[in-house]
């Protein structure tokens, strides 16, 4: 079950991939959420063919003062169903507290038990002198890094009308004290079927770090409403053994009407 713990939550924090770094794109102000938020996803497995169930996550976004700041307060929860909690059982949580002015991240929090493999990482980030700080002691990042969690938030800002299919998007993102330079396909626009819905979508490739929960390359896809929330719709990827797929199934509080809707199941 190690693909499990490896693949649970991370498979839906894989739509993080998707931000440009660069002066033209860094320090944008948001227009894609709103705080009180709040969208649940589904995992599910593949084994010779037939989906299994592997159990939800939740992303929702507060707003907090911390040190001086307004900030929102992004918290991914992830946790498997009764089922999987007999065979490998898997709590994750990852916190970000993000700049509203620049959605910059400030602080990263990741707590993570995983079939008893526990990690904690706990990351200070001062984007003016370009410095993440962890227990494991002081980097250097570039400008406009990101966390894992906070480029969620960052990515549904992208103006994705100003690229062309089959562009890259690069990006920098921080993570277990090393910094990723990653990119994003843009593929275009697309009809997406979900568990929830048919969607008008906005598809793309992100680029992922071999040896993490993936093997490197661009085999996951990733589908966004094709309106103004850019709402993450469905993730998926092919795995060591078959392959997983990501739907989002609930959404609270969006600051648009859904408009990329066209169908309910």
């Amino acid at each position: 079950m190690t693909r499990l713990r490896t693949c649970f939550l991370m498979t839906l924090l894989g739509i993080t991939v998707s931000l440009k770094a660069g002066d033209d794109f860094c320090g944008i102000r948001n227009t894609a959420f709103s705080a009180g938020e709040s969208v649940t996803f589904s995992v599910y497995y593949t084994f010779a063919g037939v989906y299994v169930w592997g159990g939800d996550a939740v992303f929702s976004v507060g707003l907090e003062e911390m040190n001086g700041h307004s900030v929102y307060h992004a918290v991914g929860d992830g946790k498997t169903n009764s089922f999987f909690d007999g065979i490998f059982k898997v709590r994750d949580r990852y916190e970000s507290y993000i700049d509203t002015g620049s959605l910059k991240p400030l602080k990263f929090i990741r707590n993570v038990d995983e079939g008893g493999y526990k990690v904690y990482e706990n990351v200070s980030f001062n984007q003016t002198a370009n410095t993440a700080t962890t227990t494991k002691g002081l980097f250097k990042t570039p400008p406009c890094i990101q966390d894992v969690l906070s480029s969620i938030y960052y990515a549904r800002n992208i103006d994705f009308d100003a690229y062309k299919p089959g562009d890259k998007i690069p990006f920098y993102m921080f993570l277990d004290s090393q910094t990723y330079n990653l990119y994003l396909r843009y593929m275009g626009k697309d009809i997406v079927n979900t568990r929830y819905g048919k969607f008008h979508a906005i598809k793309f490739k992100p680029l992922l770090i071999a040896g993490t929960m993936f093997k490197g390359g661009e085999g996951m896809t990733v589908w966004v409403s094709d309106d103004r929330n850019h709402l993450p719709l469905r993730i998926e990827s092919p795995i060591s053994v078959g392959s997983v797929k990501v739907d989002m199934t609930k959404y609270r509080s969006l600051r648009y009407r859904l408009s990329s809707l066209i169908s309910v199941r």
